[in-house]
């Protein structure tokens, strides 16, 4: 299943993708939670009433006509991983940098989320702006201590996510935080897709476009630590909640490492494809 945020006719709601429409929540499901994380949180059960209400509903708005906003506009943590992609520790090597020898995590402020196709911010004080494809988990369940064999009962879903990161800034201090965390720096959609469209989240082909022009291609498959991995060393530091983002990482490709290098400028336009999760894009404009 497909769940998206959408604003039509100036209002904000949430409903179910189909095709090239989305279905009203309220339409399908009388009553229903108004955001998608209190759905993810509700579970199975939940998700299995709204397929039911699915069957008898006719019709809906079609996607062209609506703008779709960031899925989980509010998650209490966006966690991101560094370094996991196999390609991606081959050109850091290559460029002198240190590998780790762990997971490597920082944490991207919540207040850069924004849209799947909205405009992002070139900042003033940078010039060094980069990209990073990367695939998106959303948590579903509050949990500690998670196991790996239990790892994939706490994913509410997944989405794409674009990691855009001021090199600059993440390169002058020890932690990646504020040059991960410019304002509209973490587009994420287009919708949030459940686990049970997706059987094997690491068999997923990702590549990203700046003007049309292809810099990142990779299976998921091919991380360092994989989802469930990932999740199990969180979990034994934090509560992971409901509606919690996972950036999972980047491969090979980013603009820092391409020679020369290739920063993303005002009027470029860049595209994230996930096979199975859809694409987000966004354009570069000058910070206001």
């Amino acid at each position: 299943m497909k769940l998206a945020r959408y604003t039509v006719n100036g209002a904000t709601q949430i409903g179910v993708v189909l095709g090239d429409q989305v279905i009203p929540m309220t339409n399908v499901l009388p009553g229903a939670p108004a955001s998608i994380k209190e759905i993810i949180t509700l579970g199975t059960p939940w998700l299995a009433k709204i397929a039911e209400g699915l069957k008898s509903v006719k019709g809906g708005i079609a996607l062209t006509s609506v703008v779709l906003e960031a899925p989980i506009p509010d998650p209490q943590k966006y966690m991101a991983i560094g370094m996991n992609y196999k390609d991606h520790v081959e050109e850091a090597r290559k460029a002198g940098m240190k590998i780790p020898e762990t997971q490597v995590w920082f944490n991207k402020q919540v207040s850069c989320i924004t849209g799947p196709y909205h405009d992002v911010h070139k900042p003033k004080v940078s010039d060094r702006m980069d990209y990073e494809a990367e695939m998106g988990v959303v948590i579903g369940k509050r949990c500690r201590h998670v196991s790996y064999e239990d790892a994939l009962s706490v994913i509410g879903g997944y989405c794409v996510t674009n990691d855009v990161t001021a090199r600059d800034w993440q390169l002058a201090s020890p932690t990646f935080t504020l040059g991960k965390s410019f304002d509209t720096h973490g587009p994420i959609g287009p919708w949030i897709v459940t686990p049970d469209e997706i059987p094997d989240p690491h068999a997923l082909e990702m590549r990203m476009y700046v003007n049309g022009e292809q810099r990142q291609k990779a299976i998921t498959g091919d991380m360092v630590y994989n989802i469930f991995q990932q999740i199990e060393h969180l979990s034994k530091v934090m509560t992971l909640e409901p509606g919690d983002l996972i950036a999972t990482g980047t491969c090979a490709g980013v603009g820092i490492a391409l020679s020369p290098p290739k920063f993303i400028q005002v009027g470029d336009v860049m595209r994230v494809e996930i096979e199975g999760l859809g694409y987000i894009e966004n354009r570069v404009i000058a910070e206001p």
